[in-house]
């Protein structure tokens, strides 16, 4: 049955855990009040989602098996770099199953389809007579410039249905017919689009950010130095660092220390203060000069460590923000 929800988020951990369809980490790299507003509409095949986020960030996404799913930017706003490469509003992203990098400015408004990988095929299949022919590497496409406006126009009316009177997007033929003309539009700009797919040079970078990624899950509390990450994963320290520029916005060793900055930060929020401590927490995680680091924290939170771990539960809540035709169980866990 199709239902909607729009949820607001004073926290990155609850908000990256409903995301939809892919496995997201995400790391905000200036101080300031995490903001995030996602909308939500399940219809009886399609998934969208709708995403409003106020601090810069970086984050890594990986696609679920089972589903294809495209993004695209919602608004007029500063470029955001998708796997090194600018993701301007004219473009759609089209995922695979690999781990993504982005990266944005700030005030990011972004939006998402999905289809399962049959529901997909079937669909190119009915509009097109084949089934999509492009290319498996993460590549960016840019419509036919008509296609995608009526895209983007269809996609914020269904959020603004969702936002103001979601009861109407569970009756059945509006369901069906709003599902009917988003999957129309969402196929024909793929298949009439322009690929911008990467070069060599980035492949080459994408391949080795991914392992470092792989290397940073692998190893979450060992002091890393950045000869022996280099070693590991089989790359020179120069082209290492040029491959997280393009992909991060960053050198590794401040990705790393972020990274581990922003896993405390979640150990010290889920933890139980009667019994946890901040030494064992931060000393866990890879971190040994705990002056230092709680400066660092300090710094990039707001707050101390043991403020973190202090801190009530009930300040880390979701909030509905809207009406919504369907509670989410997280707003009861």
């Amino acid at each position: 049955m199709p239902w909607s929800k729009v949820l607001s988020f004073t926290d990155p951990f609850p908000y990256q855990e409903v995301i939809r369809g892919a496995d997201v980490e995400l790391y905000p790299t200036t101080r300031g009040q995490f903001r995030a507003e996602l909308t939500q509409i399940n219809m009886n095949r399609l998934w969208m989602q709708r995403f409003h986020e106020k601090l810069p960030q970086v984050f890594a996404s990986k696609v679920r098996p089972g589903r294809r799913v495209i993004g695209f930017l919602t608004g007029e706003q500063p470029a955001i770099q998708h796997c090194g490469m600018d993701l301007s509003p004219r473009d759609i992203v089209i995922c695979n199953y690999d781990v993504m990098h982005h990266r944005t400015a700030g005030n990011c408004r972004f939006g998402a389809m999905s289809l399962t990988t049959d529901d997909f095929d079937a669909a190119c299949k009915a509009i097109a007579g084949h089934e999509f022919s492009g290319p498996p590497l993460k590549h960016l496409v840019r419509p036919d410039t008509a296609l995608m406006s009526r895209l983007l126009k269809l996609h914020e009316m269904v959020g603004q249905l969702a936002k103001t009177t979601p009861d109407i997007l569970v009756l059945p033929e509006v369901a069906r017919s709003l599902e009917q003309e988003l999957i129309y539009l969402m196929i024909r700009c793929l298949i009439e689009s322009a690929s911008s797919g990467m070069t060599t040079g980035g492949r080459r970078h994408d391949a080795i950010v991914a392992r470092f990624e792989e290397f940073l899950e692998a190893n979450p509390d060992t002091p890393l130095y950045l000869t022996e990450i280099c070693a590991a994963i089989g790359v020179a320290e120069r082209t290492l660092r040029a491959a997280c520029e393009e992909h991060l916005g960053m050198g590794p060793i401040r990705y790393l220390t972020l990274r581990r900055m922003h896993l405390v930060r979640r150990a010290l929020l889920r933890a139980d203060p009667s019994t946890a401590t901040v030494t064992r927490i931060v000393t866990d995680r890879g971190f040994w000069e705990l002056g230092r680091f709680s400066v660092s924290y300090r710094t990039l939170f707001g707050e101390s460590p043991s403020e973190s771990l202090r801190r009530p539960a009930d300040d880390r809540r979701i909030f509905l923000s809207s009406p919504s035709s369907l509670e989410s169980p997280i707003l009861h866990s």
